[in-house]
């Protein structure tokens, strides 16, 4: 029998050798080698495997010699990579981290690989390796490039190719998992997870060279699991948290990175379309789209001072999707507990219960005054109601079918500008009804100081923010919009202390009822000894 070390065997790093798997889609990809003309993508996250793959296709046909190998994290190299269209005869090429190019070259190679398409040039092919979503990233530049080239995607594995994996480690070091459909669950189609936790099982079990007899490996998987968050945690906690917190931490907005993290660990892959995100999660659209629309998002992944730390994510702006390239932080942020998380990030409370932080009611006169009070607001990340906001969404829709459940339940707080033209505009009317009766629990009036009290009889009994609009305008807004986050983020620590408080007595509860039923079965057992 061969004897190997364990780290021979389950590979943390590197290519594997003796646990080596082929793909699901390794007969496809080299029938794709084989056909002139037909240019190929291979797509899904670093670390996954797809050089190794296309390297032991290229083995496997008899072309690997000829093929050359060109790399877009190598400046030298991107410059070779642009000359490609114009080069003629180009033979076999690999293009790794294809989603890394500029614009432009992507746009050239998809023209290119179109040209191949349609001539079935035997004496060129192109081979792009990149990211989840490489191939759509193709057919935006090209529209019509869709169904002329092969698109491969390797960010997941079926169950009974990690069971192979699985399998070839425990003939190697003559082990058994008892746990090898938990381990291939947790994998979660991934090669390189598989071989992390047989390798910290293997650790656990003190199992680090072949055995002489069979050996059952009997640790079980969740402590496996947290041994290797603790090390996980150790790469990867800053890189969360830094994503989590987006350029500067906003206590009182709706922590759009945040959310976008979380959708990001509930996905069933290792990429996310954040149109299609904020599609099904309406309540943080508005946020979501604020860091897509005014480039925040690019701009924090661009950050010199953070491009490091956040170098495992990767946002294409043309497709609004954003991938993380390296399967272990997935599996770290699907094994995070994030209550502990979002505290740990910063963060308050629960995130959220309504759509809307604010809704602003105003007359059209004063709209100068509710949108400049909006903008101060959307600075902070703060979810607002606006209505010039949203005129792509009101458009072909009953306005107040519309419009009703914003003021009644769907904005924690109605802010009012209760100026001399409020009570004599239709929509002011219309809005003021939906909300009356929420005085006292989400209205908050602005009271002018021009203007006599009296349209609502019971906002005088409520506080209120007063307003002079013959003074500095600008900087009362502005210090109306820092109270208003002031209230939020109150709003939010009173939840939270709440929460806190009712899982304290929850657990308080179980700990009476538990002592309780030790009792009751010392006294029976007392009764029985007795009798």
């Amino acid at each position: 029998m061969t004897k190997y070390r364990l780290h021979e065997v389950f590979k943390v790093s590197g290519v594997p050798t003796v646990t080596f798997v082929h793909p699901a889609r390794f007969a496809e990809v080299m029938v794709s080698l084989e056909t002139p003309g037909r240019c190929m993508i291979l797509e899904g996250p670093s670390g996954i495997g797809k050089s190794t793959l296309i390297e032991k296709a290229l083995d496997a046909t008899g072309i690997r010699e000829s093929a050359l190998m060109l790399s877009a994290r190598k400046a030298d190299e991107v410059d070779l990579i642009a000359e490609l269209p114009s080069m003629g005869a180009i033979g076999t090429v690999i293009v790794d981290d294809f989603h890394r190019l500029d614009d432009r070259i992507k746009a050239s190679l998809s023209d290119y690989m179109k040209v191949l398409a349609d001539t079935g040039d035997s004496s060129s092919k192109l081979i792009l390796i990149g990211i989840n979503k490489a191939g759509q990233q193709l057919v935006y530049h090209a529209h019509d490039l869709g169904l002329r080239l092969d698109v491969f995607r390797l960010e997941s594995n079926p169950d009974e190719k990690i069971h192979e994996l699985i399998e070839a480690g425990e003939r190697a070091l003559n082990v058994r998992f008892l746990d090898r459909d938990k381990i291939a669950a947790k994998a979660q189609g991934s090669f390189q997870i598989a071989q992390l936790l047989c390798h910290k099982l293997c650790v656990l079990s003190t199992v680090i060279e072949t055995q002489t007899s069979e050996l059952e490996i009997v640790k079980p998987l969740d402590v496996a699991v947290e041994d290797v968050m603790v090390d996980l945690s150790r790469l990867f906690k800053n890189t969360a948290i830094t994503f989590a917190q987006g350029s500067k931490i906003r206590r009182e907005g709706r922590a759009p990175y945040l959310h976008i993290l979380k959708w990001l660990s509930e996905g069933d892959e290792w990429s996310l379309d954040l149109r299609e995100a904020m599609a099904k999660y309406p309540t943080h659209k508005q946020s979501v789209s604020q860091v897509l629309d005014k480039g925040f998002l690019q701009a924090l992944l661009n950050d010199p001072a953070k491009q490091e730390v956040l170098a495992s994510f990767h946002y294409e702006p043309t497709t609004s999707i954003i991938t993380v390239e390296d399967p272990r932080l997935i599996f770290y942020l699907k094994n995070l507990v994030w209550r502990a998380f979002t505290r740990q990030a910063g963060y308050t409370a629960d995130y959220f219960s309504g759509r809307y932080d604010i809704a602003l009611s105003f007359a059209g006169k004063d709209r100068v005054f509710a949108e400049k009070l909006f903008q101060l607001l959307q600075e902070r990340e703060v979810s607002v109601f606006y209505d010039f906001n949203e005129q792509h969404s009101i458009l072909a829709t009953e306005v107040e079918v519309y419009l009703s459940p914003i003021y009644r339940s769907e904005a924690r707080y109605v802010v009012a500008f209760l100026s001399e033209h409020y009570p004599t505009r239709i929509w002011t009317k219309f809005e003021s009804d939906i909300f009356r009766e929420r005085f006292g629990e989400g209205v908050i009036p602005i009271r002018y100081t021009t203007t006599s009290p009296g349209f609502f009889s019971e906002e005088q009994k409520y506080g209120a923010l007063s307003f002079d609009p013959t003074a500095d305008t600008d900087a009362q807004l502005t210090e109306m919009a820092e109270i208003l986050c002031k209230k939020i983020i109150e709003d939010r620590e009173n939840s939270k202390s709440v929460e806190l408080q009712q899982e304290h007595d929850i657990a308080v509860t179980l700990e009476v009822s538990h002592l309780s039923a030790g009792a009751g079965i010392g006294a029976d057992l007392g009764e029985q000894t007795a009798i």
